[in-house]
């Protein structure tokens, strides 16, 4: 499988250059040349269990042998508290699918404890090194932080909007000592964040003399690996069913969540719809119900990780929806980043008939935290929250929907207890961060400043 540009004018390239080059030379996003069509394997993988499920996904998208691939996979999801990786559990009405199983209780685990091994192993084949540069609005930071701390010729540097995640998030990222590991708090927003990373990116020169790389899911490997879970899910409940098609309600702000099951309808997994669900900053609902894409000021909620108005995966989406046309999609992107905002015309009343979308306010949110535990015994973080309540505006008695659960409830026990008046989202790992100690930068909102701070720490072995 060849990566090409979603602006068209990179050089295709195979998979390992895929992951380590992260953001495309020409600003654009990797994307593969061609979706495989597996229509004819769902019989034969419904059952299989969850790493060899994994093992058949990557293999139609990787460049690694079978006899390298299968130990990596094993090895990342060993690290997950259940067998099942991402288990599914009936509540009410809809189905939850649990992805906050992994080291740091976020839905970022299943991609990135591969991710890992991943770049692991490719730097080895090369005898390489590799600084990863991240921007994140909470979870993304602490998945990839847990899964490259220590690992051989990599250090990685995480920018984080400062007091703009939560203090467990913040915890988690910061009480990392390891000397490969980095954090920086950038005061900003989580969209300065990115701004910057994407920027400094586009220095070719930059990027080549510190050999940066993405961890990001502007990086295909991330989105690769969320496939697995559509796949797996999907399986599960059509069995337990038995419908012939199901729906998926994702609670999402960067787009990336949500294209991984873009990708799996479009290789043949059977979905009904993608029930996009955003907080107030809803700039991806606007699009799908309008068909315009519109930037606007950031707003601060009960589900930060959400707290985003550019969506960075947004334009492999877009490169789609334009009919492959990637003079298209640069004319577009360029446009919006001059002014803002970008529009595609509608089809028939539709941005687009696989996706269904809304927002979730603060009551909204707390209220269906409430009700979820008070009715059923379920208690749900904010991010999922949102997405079963947008979830519950698009239920079909044929097809079951699937709520991705984004990440455990005790990494946001303050919008818990102000949902349920009690102290009760608790979980061991969250218990263990009380007290150790932390390390952090706080930097400007500076292209410079972070830049700078590259320079005076990348050459420093985290190995």
């Amino acid at each position: 499988m060849q990566y090409i540009s979603t602006r068209g004018h990179t050089e295709p390239m195979g998979f390992s250059d895929a992951v380590l080059t992260g953001l495309a030379p020409d600003g654009g996003l990797l994307i593969p040349e061609h979706i495989p069509d597996v229509s004819d394997r769902l019989a034969r993988w419904q059952r299989l269990d969850y790493p060899s499920l994994a093992e058949e996904i990557f293999r139609l998208y990787t460049d690694i042998p079978s006899g390298d691939l299968r130990p990596m996979i094993r090895d990342a999801y060993a690290s997950f508290d259940t067998s099942e990786v991402t288990p599914v559990v009936p509540v009410g009405g809809i189905y939850v699918l649990e992805l906050f199983h992994g080291p740091t209780l976020a839905f970022k685990d299943v991609a990135l404890q591969w991710l890992g091994r991943l770049f692991e192993h490719i730097l080895r084949q090369r005898g390489a090194r590799l600084n990863i540069l991240a921007a994140t609005s909470g979870d993304t930071g602490s998945a990839a932080i847990y899964g490259v701390r220590g690992r051989r010729n990599i250090n990685i540097f995480v920018m984080h909007p400062h007091r703009r995640v939560s203090p467990i998030q913040e915890k988690q990222m910061t009480s990392v000592l390891d000397p490969n590991v980095f954090n920086i708090a950038v005061q900003g927003t989580f969209d300065d964040c990115q701004a910057i990373m994407k920027s400094i990116f586009r220095d070719l020169d930059f990027k080549q003399r510190y050999s940066l790389g993405a961890v990001n899911s502007v990086n295909w490997a991330r989105v690769l690996a969320q496939m697995v879970y559509y796949f797996s899910a999907a399986f599960r409940v059509m069995e337990r069913t038995g419908a012939s098609q199901v729906r998926f309600a994702v609670p999402t702000g960067n787009f990336g969540d949500i294209l991984a099951g873009y990708y799996a309808a479009r290789m043949g997994l059977p979905v009904g719809k993608l029930v996009l669900a955003t907080n107030q900053n809803d700039i991806l609902a606007r699009f799908f119900n309008t068909g315009e894409y519109r930037r606007s000021e950031v707003v601060t909620t009960l589900s930060p990780a959400m707290d985003i108005q550019v969506a960075s995966n947004f334009e492999r989406y877009l490169y789609y929806r334009l009919g492959e046309d990637p003079a298209r999609v640069g004319e577009l992107m360029e446009q919006f980043a001059r002014t803002g905002r970008l529009r595609v015309a509608l089809r028939a009343g539709t941005v687009d008939p696989l996706f269904a979308s809304r927002s979730a306010d603060r009551a909204a949110t707390l209220d269906t935290i409430r009700r979820y535990y008070e009715m059923h015994g379920y208690l749900l973080d904010p991010h999922t929250a949102v997405g079963v309540f947008v979830a519950e505006q698009f239920q079909d008695e044929n097809q079951p929907m699937i709520c991705l659960a984004t990440a455990h409830p005790a990494k946001f026990p303050e919008a818990v207890f102000e949902a349920v008046g009690r102290d009760i989202a608790r979980h061991p790992a969250v218990e263990a961060l009380k007290g150790k100690p932390t390390r952090c930068e706080v930097l400007p909102a500076e292209e410079q400043a972070i830049r700078n701070y590259i320079s005076s720490h990348a050459t420093q072995s985290g190995a």
